[in-house]
């Protein structure tokens, strides 16, 4: 039997899953978060992971999904990622 166990995140990886999350909240603004999540396809657990950081590596199509259902343009959650490397 093989288990899995994913390795600690580093702490870039942990400032970048935050990033992401605040420009997420930010972007979402009083909106609520079953609302945005509905419109994305996701489950309110998974939105609530990736705004909280827990999940610093979200799927590409997730992060893409998020944005058409804030209508933010994918470039402005990119910026800051983009950000954080330099």
């Amino acid at each position: 039997m093989t288990v899995m166990v994913r390795p600690p995140l580093s702490e870039w990886e942990r400032e970048r899953g935050e990033a992401l999350g605040a420009a997420l909240r930010a972007a979402r603004g009083d909106r609520s978060m079953v609302e945005v999540a509905a419109r994305a396809g996701l489950s309110v657990e998974t939105l609530r992971k990736i705004e909280r950081g827990r999940v610093p590596t979200p799927a590409f199509f997730t992060v893409v999904a998020i944005a058409e259902a804030l209508g933010v343009p994918l470039s402005d959650l990119v910026s800051t990622q983009v950000r954080l490397s330099a």
